[in-house]
């Protein structure tokens, strides 16, 4: 590994002085909420911003306009989001009315009865211009005009003007009703959302080596999954990081306590070593109580380091077992990562600290060396006084990499909230350096870091077992697998329906159930807040659980299958319309799909989209139940409509992690 990095460093020092990123050379296009920066088992509480309010008033003031549909450019239906074709649309709008002066366009789903989407610029337009000779008298005035210059468009059936120059956007039912058939012909890949970078890293799951993958790491990594996956799904080249702790004085321990238990550990490999967490608590006792092995375990470490083979071998197999025990882990959650861990990044920590040092950042503290940041009372250590790197050291030599090499736009790292104040220090200290510009640019590469809390038992406290161990993560999938299967088997026989399945499909709908309540639960919540874990609440069948989703879903699949309608012959024949009041609700609310993902990536709010699929199964449940789909007149427009509503729903449950089933 460190021949690989030491080539990777060669690399990089030969590219970095013509490759550097600027601080200023990617423009943000997206207006983010901004975010304070939080700050290495890495893995081991703000809300959701609020929508803006959708004014509607009939206060004499109040006018209606129907947008014109001839002479008009057929909109892109695939062009990004609803949201963002209408700022564009928008965007042209403001240029008229107000063309000295800059401003963006504030777009935003309308919940009241006057409109689908509101334009709110009317007002922060007027502040800015006012007692500058202008012509308007009013914000009302400047809403008007900015509605009367909105370019032709299908996309708008008709606009409004309300109260100080809100203007509401009623969409075109023949629009919305394409869009969706669009979709269903092209994919919904079609729906994608235009993001403003190309390339990110997220870095998460990252666990110790030698040590077992727990409850702990679990919202790391299906928080990491799900964000990389709505970023790939939006078009973005995602490079998936497990930073694992691979390196460091642990090793050592763990070295010397093998050779010492194990002469011949090499003979026998991985039965030397066996259990690993045993293992490593046997080392870690035998450490903290015998000072002469102490320092043969710190002496190993300096061996290790240094490069000898027989350490460099030992090293080798226990991050291999490490491997493993991670893998069936992944496999099981369906998570895919690229392991670049700690050794990889120590190649580099150097010359990193020497451009740090050139710029006057690096200072001498109390034998060890430091860099001060304002605003917190201590400093970011990055060499420890017996001269030995740290977390800070390596993580700013990973971010270097990560902006020189690898050329990221946009750095995620997602770990417990307990690490705020060390990314806040890590984050300023790059800008510092100027290798990220001031947050307050909005400007690329950026750097986020995802908290989340904690995992709590049912007394409120650490989610732990009886014997107060941390629950292992490979023992709670395989709980939560076994009682999916307990309850799937139980309704099947009480409904007689038992006969019609076979053991595959009863351990893969198992498997799905199981992983995919533990996924939902911990993602349904803002990932800033602690939840409970509990195997009642997430596998229950009602209210806000993956499992009600399930049979949300499979009963549409049902009503599409009893139709014995061929669905892929009707896309392409049949056409949609949304005449029932139920139809159009659902039909708008499937085409906010893109700006739901848009929404979740551009605040890193995983819950958003939770949210949107909760609320997609239970306007689905108010159309069904009022408009008949089988055998009425209007039978084909609603089976394109169901077929949506699954397709819609099975890419939420893609970006989640969750693989959806089909009969329950």
């Amino acid at each position: 590994m460190r021949a690989l990095a030491a080539a990777a460093a060669a690399t990089a020092t030969a590219t970095a002085a013509a490759a550097a990123p600027s601080p200023a050379r990617f423009p943000l296009r997206l207006v983010a909420t901004p975010r304070a920066s939080l700050g290495h088992c890495r893995a081991s509480s703000s809300s959701r911003s609020p929508r803006r309010a959708c004014y509607a008033t009939t206060m004499g003031d109040e006018t209606s306009t129907s947008v014109a549909t001839q002479s008009q450019e057929p909109a892109a239906v695939g062009a990004g989001s609803v949201k963002q074709q209408l700022s564009k649309l928008v965007t042209a709008s403001l240029r008229t009315t107000v063309p000295e002066v800059e401003v963006e366009p504030m777009v935003e789903v309308c919940t009241a009865k006057f409109g689908d989407y509101q334009c709110n610029n009317a007002m922060g337009l007027w502040s800015r211009i006012k007692g500058s000779g202008t012509s308007f008298k009013n914000p009302n005035a400047i809403g008007q005009a900015i509605a009367k210059n909105l370019p032709p468009s299908d996309i708008i059936e008709s606009t409004s003007v309300a109260g100080p120059g809100f203007v509401n956007i009623v969409l075109s039912n023949s629009w919305v009703a394409k869009r969706i058939q669009d979709m269903l012909v092209n994919g919904i890949k079609t729906w994608a959302p235009i993001l403003p970078v190309k390339r990110a890293v997220l870095d998460f799951s990252s666990p110790n080596i030698a040590k077992e993958m727990h409850v702990g790491h679990l919202r790391s990594t299906i928080i990491g999954d799900t964000l990389a996956r709505m970023f790939e799904f939006s078009n973005v080249e995602v490079l998936r990081r497990n930073h694992v702790g691979d390196w460091g004085t642990q090793f050592g321990m763990l070295i010397q306590y093998l050779f010492e238990k194990f002469p011949n550990w090499e003979e026998i490999g991985s039965q030397a070593i066996g259990d690993l967490q045993t293992f490593y608590k046997e080392s870690k006792h035998r450490f903290d109580g015998d000072p002469e092995f102490k320092d043969r375990a710190q002496q190993a470490v300096v061996r290790l380091q240094g490069g000898e083979e027989r350490y460099r071998a030992a090293w080798n197999k226990i991050c291999e077992i490490s491997r493993n025990e991670f893998d069936m882990v992944y496999k099981l959650l369906n998570v895919k990562l690229e392991e670049k861990g700690e050794s990889f990044y120590n190649p580099f920590i150097p010359q990193v600290l020497e451009e740090l040092n050139n710029k006057g950042l690096i200072k001498e503290s109390e034998g060890a060396k430091v860099i001060f940041i304002e605003g917190h009372q201590i400093p970011l250590i990055v060499v420890k006084r017996d001269g030995g790197f740290n977390y800070a050291s390596t993580d700013l030599a990973a971010l270097w990499y990560r902006l020189n090499v690898e050329k990221a736009e946009w750095i995620i790292y997602v770990t417990d909230v307990g690490q705020q104040q060390h990314f806040d220090m890590f984050f300023n200290a790059a800008r510092m350096a100027g290798w990220l510009p001031d947050p307050k640019e909005k400007k690329f590469p950026k750097t986020n870091h995802v908290g989340f809390g904690l995992v709590l038992g049912s007394d409120g406290k650490r989610f732990r077992t009886r014997s107060t161990e941390v629950v292992r993560l490979i023992e709670l999938l395989d709980e939560a697998k076994s009682r999916s299967k307990s309850e799937l088997l139980q309704r099947l026989t009480e409904n007689g329906k038992i006969v019609d399945w076979t053991e595959e499909e009863l351990e893969k709908t198992s498997e799905a159930v199981g992983y995919g309540a533990v996924k939902y639960a911990d993602l349904k919540n803002n990932r800033l807040t602690n939840y409970t874990f509990s195997f009642e609440q997430m596998l229950s069948d009602k209210g806000n659980t993956a499992v009600y989703l399930q049979y949300a879903h499979a009963r549409i699949c049902s009503i599409i299958r009893k139709s014995n309608k061929d669905v892929e012959e009707l896309k392409m024949s049949g056409s949609i319309s949304l005449d029932h009041p139920d139809e159009r609700v659902l039909g708008l609310y499937l085409i906010r799909f893109a700006e739901v993902v848009e929404e979740a990536c551009t605040n890193l709010l995983p819950n958003v989209l939770c949210e949107y699929l909760y609320n997609l199964s239970e306007m689905f449940t108010k159309f069904y139940t009022n408009c008949q789909v089988v055998g009425s007149p209007e039978e084909t427009s609603r089976l394109l409509l169901c077929q949506a509503t699954a397709v819609v729903m099975r890419q939420c449950f893609e970006l989640l992690g969750i693989t959806p089933v089909y009969k329950l």
